[in-house]
């Protein structure tokens, strides 16, 4: 399957009209074939070495990709996969714990703002800004340590966050920095299946942390969550990908391929010399001879 059809059967297009009971976790879209899947992602793999390649050299554009997730969704395990072949000099990855201190002294765009990809980098969010919208959203408490001024607080703080996020990502578009935005969609079936098996292998037990039972209490206050913001942030400059994460190798071919359509869209190749540049060149190689 070509990556632009990929992309586009996971893209969220309208917004408004989303609806996540109709994503299902399991979708495999008629994949069945481990070897299929294996074959796919090391062809993906393959390509985008190559085009990272070109927008590296070509430092003019850059890409950031953030994903979101319930816990044990697969983020790192995404991350890890999809971006194996990728030169470590051109890529960036960020992961975003509990804010610091200083961090809560600054707007919540701030931190995030302050690991954006330069030129000719793709930088990863495991997770982001979206967390604002989500977890501050579930734990109305977390606010209370941003110190926000009342005025600034009540019933139009997610409404007026959503406006700020899709203003802060068109200035990036506008910018030369293309988003990409994943949502892994886990049942909760799975996560539990998830949670035990961690539970049950030594190797990951640093990855389980009592906390993360606790927040299975609050899944459909999360869903309800993770709906809103997409139906309020997935838009045409900034779209968001719902992929179903219950099997995670179909997980890292449908983000694989959202990466490199994006990539291709791009028409990305390597920077021309001038005249002057070719004729140095060939002066060195004379030289070297």
């Amino acid at each position: 399957m070509k990556a632009s059809k990929l992309a586009k059967r996971y893209r969220i297009t309208h917004g408004k009209k989303f609806r996540l009971k109709d994503c299902d976790p399991s979708d495999k879209d008629g994949f069945s074939s481990v070897k299929d899947w294996s074959d796919l992602l090391q062809k993906a793999s393959h390509d985008l070495q190559k085009m990272q390649d070109k927008l590296y050299a070509r430092n003019q554009w850059s890409l950031l990709i953030i994903i979101q997730a319930m816990d044990a969704a697969g983020k790192d395990g995404t991350i890890k996969h999809v971006m194996s072949g990728i030169n470590p000099q051109g890529c960036e990855v960020h992961s975003f714990k509990s804010p610091s201190t200083e961090e809560l002294d600054h707007d919540f765009l701030w931190r995030s703002t302050c690991r954006l990809p330069r030129r000719g980098k793709i930088g990863l969010f495991n997770r982001s800004y979206y967390e604002e919208v989500l977890i501050a959203r579930v734990h109305p408490e977390l606010l209370e340590k941003q110190k926000l001024p009342e005025e600034c607080l009540g019933d139009n703080i997610w409404k007026d966050r959503f406006e700020d996020i899709n203003a802060f990502e068109r200035h990036m578009v506008r910018n030369g920095t293309r988003i990409l935005k994943f949502f892994l969609n886990i049942s909760p079936g799975e996560q539990k299946k998830r949670f035990i098996a961690r539970l049950e292998d030594p190797r990951k037990h640093w990855k389980f942390s009592a906390s993360d039972v606790q927040e299975r209490k609050f899944w459909p206050q999360y869903m309800h969550a993770y709906e809103d913001m997409i139906r309020n942030t997935s838009t045409s400059h900034a779209p968001w990908y719902v992929v179903p994460a219950n099997n995670k190798s179909y997980a890292h071919i449908v983000v694989g391929a959202v990466i490199l359509d994006a990539l291709e869209k791009l028409n990305l190749s390597y920077p021309k010399v001038s005249k002057a540049q070719m004729q140095s060149l060939q002066a060195a190689r004379k030289s070297l001879e």
